[in-house]
């Protein structure tokens, strides 16, 4: 479980702990304010940000009028959203492009962040948008990062421009971005060499070339994995040039997320993208409402319909909502995590539903690791077994397991995970439906 499954788990169990309390009182409240710092500790943010959140949350709880028709209970989680979508920075930094122009976007970063791939993930995140993107490889010292950068944009068709002979990042910067301009590109990553926030030689050439192509944008890449650090860090480059934007990679392991929301308070800037993943298609926009929501236990649906339109699933909305509603067959069951398979480890899927945070690993392991198995089982079967897997007894079962060739141990296990499926998401959606009622923001 990477710190910020971990950061979700302690918080939404916070949470439901002081649902479940027959009276919301101020211990009641310390007691949450308490569990909100030690899970913000672990999760390695800085000490003096832990205490200005928890005093916030503790002085709006207690002392604030309650709204009409909402309990004290209901106010305190309330206050615990605000106040942690308020510290990530509240409204997304703004994705969309300035249209009619070339947007260019200049990324910068210590070495070893994954600065290079989120150049093409970022690329990549646009071109799946419609839109022509490119990037230059302004990185002249690493061996090899101009051969590095072509081979991953190939994969994906995106245009890259450098050369390996030269040795000036000013000039191969400046000509890439003229001619990818005239070829009327909407937006240019500059792939910028990596730096250490020591070396000062490297930071003024940083400064030049800011200097010399004036980009739209600067973009911070933060190594999620680095904890504090991350805060001298952005703080060593905003003092070299204005930072406009930040992205963190490295999110999808054992990452010390609460060092880059660490970094972000300390420059002023905004989280626009997090790298999810090895792949090229592992990068999301940053919502900070939606990530407050997964933290809580409440979900974030928006950015599971988003990773549904990227994968380019072509689900029907009427199939989705039964599903969601736990009205599903075996085939139906199938067909939704195969679906959910494509955009990526079903584990980090399901994390995104309305307290998937809560759902047991090995449940998660055994239906991605069963889920060819299931195909052939499910093939053998009689349409009135798939439509009601309630009638499957032994013999039922002893004839489906010679049909596929699997064990009628796996048949039992198929039908086993259906119905603990099926029962899962009813009860998930029920709890959605409850918090939404609740409180209108967590259903937004």
């Amino acid at each position: 479980m990477s710190a910020l499954e971990s950061l979700a788990k302690s918080l939404s169990d916070s949470v439901k702990r002081l649902l479940k309390l027959p009276m919301v009182d101020e211990a009641a409240i310390k007691e949450l304010v308490k569990d909100l710092q030690r899970a913000l500790l672990q999760a390695d943010v800085n000490v003096n940000l832990v205490l200005e959140i928890s005093k916030r949350v503790e002085e709006r709880s207690i002392k604030e009028s309650l709204p009409p028709g909402i309990s004290r209970r209901e106010h305190v989680v309330k206050v615990l959203y605000e106040e942690l979508t308020r510290f990530l920075g509240e409204e997304p930094a703004k994705t969309t492009l300035q249209e009619g122009t070339t947007n260019v976007v200049m990324l910068v970063g210590i070495q070893g962040t994954g600065k290079t791939t989120g150049a093409i993930k970022i690329a990549r995140y646009y071109q799946k948008r419609g839109l022509r993107a490119g990037v230059v490889c302004a990185d002249v010292y690493r061996p090899g990062a101009y051969e590095q950068l072509k081979q991953m944009a190939d994969r994906v068709g995106v245009s890259v421009y450098g050369d390996p002979h030269e040795k000036d990042p000013e000039r191969i910067t400046r000509e890439g971005v003229d001619k990818l301009r005239k070829e009327k590109f909407d937006i240019i990553l500059i792939d910028t060499a990596g730096r250490h926030k020591d070396e000062k030689a490297l930071m003024e050439e940083m400064k030049r070339l800011s200097e010399v192509i004036k980009p739209d944008e600067i973009l911070l890449a933060i190594d999620g994995t680095i904890g504090q650090q991350a805060m001298v860090h952005a703080k060593a480059f905003n003092d070299t040039t204005t930072i406009g934007s930040i992205y963190v990679t490295k999110l999808d392991g054992s990452a010390k997320g609460g060092g880059a929301l660490s970094a972000v308070a300390a420059t002023g800037a905004k989280i626009k993208f997090v790298g999810t993943g090895e792949k090229i298609e592992d990068i999301e926009q940053f919502i900070p409402s939606n990530f407050v929501g997964r933290l809580l236990g409440m979900g974030d649906l928006q950015g599971l319909l988003d990773r549904v339109k990227d994968a380019e699933l072509n689900i029907p909305e009427a199939k989705v909502k039964a599903f969601m509603q736990g009205r599903f067959t075996l085939t139906d069951l199938y067909h939704q995590m195969e679906g959910l398979r494509r955009m990526g480890p079903l584990r980090k899927v399901w994390k995104m539903m309305p307290g998937g945070v809560n759902i047991p690993d090995d449940q998660i392991e055994v239906a991605e690791k069963k889920l060819d198995d299931w195909r052939v089982i499910i093939q053998s079967m009689r349409k009135d077994e798939v439509e009601d897997p309630k009638m499957i007894d032994s013999s039922r079962a002893h004839r489906i397991a010679r049909g596929s060739g699997k064990s009628e141990r796996d048949v039992k296990e198929l039908v086993n995970q259906y119905f603990m499926m099926k029962k899962m998401v009813k009860s998930l959606k029920r709890r959605q439906l409850t918090l939404g009622k609740r409180m209108p923001f967590a259903a937004q």
